[in-house]
């Protein structure tokens, strides 16, 4: 990516077109997430998943001038070049299909499981979309092509597990497809539209983004820069959460907002991670020391070969050959009292020269270059690249920026309002803020405890939640209220985010898997005191959270049917066969006891500590089994299958012993209907 002279970079700031020598590419995407912009930026189009409508809202006047009923949980929309707009209804395994100033459904498409991301193909005949899970499987999902004149599936392919975003490049002969949980980057090609087929399974994004482990050229470790103070070496760090991916208007580079995690041990003496000045287990030991254990981060990608251009973040470096011409692939606050955490979308401006992220767990937007780490216009005294901090509504999901870059509209989902971002181009360099009041589209149709919980849950901010040396939410690692795939290194051992979705939780004492706290007060308030540094909660708040997790959407399930399959039956007959009802039993599926299946890990840099090895594990819940992969507290099954293998003589996990091949077979098939 070519060098910009400053000058032009704060000419270009938010409030002047794009250069002629700049033009946006047809697959340019100037939205992400729940919001997109009709053609000629006339029309803003949100979707809220609570209440499952599209508001149309009339830009020019900012009001809202239609609601269009689509099916549930609607989580994306994008518009096509004729101005259709299509919407991905998340809970109802189908797309939504919206006729310009018709506010109207006029039709919907059924597709796979949990559809997410669109995108339409430049000439308007193809709708691709992006599916959690295939129809048959929850181990990977798909990448589908609909013909929009006639709304029929053309192809579906397999992209891998929990697929998410989507961006099209080079002219649309080309698919980049994030994966969630796992982050990186898909590439599918597109060039031959009756033989699609997957160019590029993963990058090497792991590898260059810790030193530690890379053997490639991209790594930093033959540098001779010196490391910024209080970084230390060889933390290994895991990129989640990757929900979108966005383009430059020049289509060169792809950006994907993702979380960082930490790998190595938390806590404890010789972890290399001191707690954060409140003592909070979680503070500290972040990239660059910028945070908790969870930071936020957006990773860049070169469009022409897929490769990762990503710092080394054990230490917060650029790689050797590259100069620093891409956004920090960690994101640091500017302002030390309001911290920057859970990214879920991004938009390039067309200009190319800012990227714009939303941060859903702290209720603002940072705005940052795209090609510099410096400048006068940036106060980096905290080590932050971010140019601008701006406030919105809260839990903010998406923004879609007008094609002459004047204007950005950011949806705050758990406001159900939009917030105007206009520059006013003070001082020779425009300034964002927020204009007017948030505009309100629909209302709330969760209990009040609920919408109060979910606030609570989803947010970095809230004092009484987490401190700025950690900046951590509950959501940072439930990511959606279920689990991130992840394995944190605690003090008493490795333990896997369990998931929130769909378990009856409250009802299922004693909790952590190490199974210490008898009530979730109990938990909740050590958790949230002891390891995000905030403050102990009230019964208020406690009630307010448990609402809310009470009611966190059970993930869809593409192995449940409304009768069990003749393999799916006899596996019921196996379950009881194998004594696995005699631990996993009644409407929450655990027995709320402790046991020793023999997982425990007793060698390597993260071992189960002594007492919990004497009393055994908190038996979890199999509701929603299927999408909760790897499986084990430390994660070390990735298949049913493979659990059920292991250690498979020893009965130590039911009585397996007895079980033949074809039961197992079948035993498995009935684990994926819980």
């Amino acid at each position: 990516m070519r060098r910009h002279v400053l000058a032009a970079v704060l000419a270009s700031m938010l409030g002047l077109t794009a250069c002629g020598d700049r033009q946006a590419e047809a697959t340019w995407n100037n939205a992400s997430g729940s919001v997109a912009l009709s053609r000629d930026d006339a029309f803003l189009y949100v979707v809220d998943a609570d209440n499952g409508v599209l508001s149309v809202v009339d830009t020019g006047r900012n009001e809202k001038v239609g609601e269009v009923k689509v099916g549930r949980g609607p989580e994306r929309v994008v518009v096509g070049p004729d101005d259709t707009v299509y919407v991905s209804n998340r809970a109802e395994r189908s797309v939504s299909v919206i006729r310009r100033g018709d506010w109207n459904e006029a039709a919907r498409i059924s597709v796979g499981v949990e559809p997410m991301g669109l995108a339409v193909a430049p000439g308007g005949d193809t709708l691709y979309v992006v599916n959690s899970t295939a129809l048959d499987s929850s181990e990977h999902g798909t990448l589908m092509a609909v013909d929009t004149r006639n709304l029929t599936v053309r192809w579906e392919l397999p992209v891998g597990e929990e697929p998410r975003g989507i961006a099209l490049v080079d002219n649309g002969k080309r698919a980049l497809v994030s994966l969630f949980r796992h982050s990186d980057l898909v590439t599918v090609d597109l060039s031959d539209s009756g033989r699609p087929r997957v160019q590029r399974e993963r990058t090497d994004l792991y590898s260059r983004a810790n030193v530690s482990d890379s053997s490639s050229s991209g790594g930093s470790g033959s540098s001779d820069a010196p490391l910024p103070p209080g970084v230390a070496l060889n933390i290994r760090f895991r990129p989640r959460g990757m929900s979108d991916v966005v383009l430059t208007p020049n289509g060169e580079r792809a950006l994907a907002p993702v979380l960082w995690a930490r790998e190595d041990p938390i806590g404890g003496p010789n972890t290399g991670n001191p707690s954060g000045g409140d003592g909070s287990l979680y503070g500290g030991g972040s990239p660059c020391s910028s945070a908790g254990v969870v930071a936020p981060g957006i990773v860049t990608f070169d469009t022409e070969d897929g490769r990762p251009v990503v710092d080394d973040l054990d230490q917060c470096r650029p790689p050797p050959e590259q100069s620093p011409d891409f956004p920090p692939s960690t994101i640091v606050s500017p302002e030390p009292t309001h911290a920057i955490q859970g990214p879920v979308a991004a938009v390039v401006d067309p200009s190319g020269l800012w990227v714009f992220v939303v941060n859903r767990e702290t209720d603002n937007v940072a705005i940052i270059p795209m090609d510099r780490r410096s400048g006068p216009d940036i106060v980096n005294f905290t080590g932050s690249s971010v140019r601008q901090l701006v406030r919105v509504g809260s839990g903010p999901s998406g923004i879609a920026m007008t094609r002459d870059g004047r204007k950005a509209f950011v949806h705050n989902a758990f406001d159900h309002t939009v917030t105007t971002l206009v520059s006013d181009g003070s001082s020779g360099v425009a300034n964002v803020h927020a204009e007017g009041a948030a505009l309100a589209l629909v209302g709330d149709v969760l209990e009040p405890q609920a919408v109060a919980g979910r606030k609570l849950f989803y947010s970095a901010l809230d004092s009484r939640m987490t401190s700025a040396s950690v900046s951590a939410s509950c959501a940072s690692c439930h990511l959606d209220g279920r689990e991130d795939g992840h394995v944190w290194g605690f003090p008493d051992g490795p333990r896997q985010t369990p998931s929130l979705a769909g378990r009856k939780v409250t009802k299922t004492g004693p909790f952590h898997w190490s199974g210490e706290f008898p009530t979730l007060r109990d938990f909740l308030d050590a958790t949230v005191r002891r390891r995000m540094g905030g403050t102990a909660l009230d019964s208020v708040m406690v009630s307010q959270l448990s609402s809310f997790i009470d009611v966190i959407p059970v993930p869809d399930n593409p192995h449940k049917r409304e009768a069990l399959t003749d393999a799916q039956a006899r596996g019921a007959l196996v379950f009881k066969k194998a004594s696995c009802d005699t631990c996993h039993e009644g409407e929450t599926l655990t027995n709320n006891k402790q046991a020793d299946v023999g997982t425990f890990i007793t060698n390597g840099p993260i071992q189960d500590d002594a007492q919990v090895r004497k009393v055994g594990l908190n038996t979890p819940s199999l509701l929603g089994l299927a999408r909760t992969a790897p499986y084990l507290h430390d994660g070390s099954a990735l298949t049913l299958k493979e659990r059920l293998t292991q250690g498979r003589d020893t009965n130590r996990h039911g009585s397996t012993a007895q079980l033949s091949d074809a039961e197992v077979d079948d035993l498995v098939e009935y684990l994926r209907t819980l």
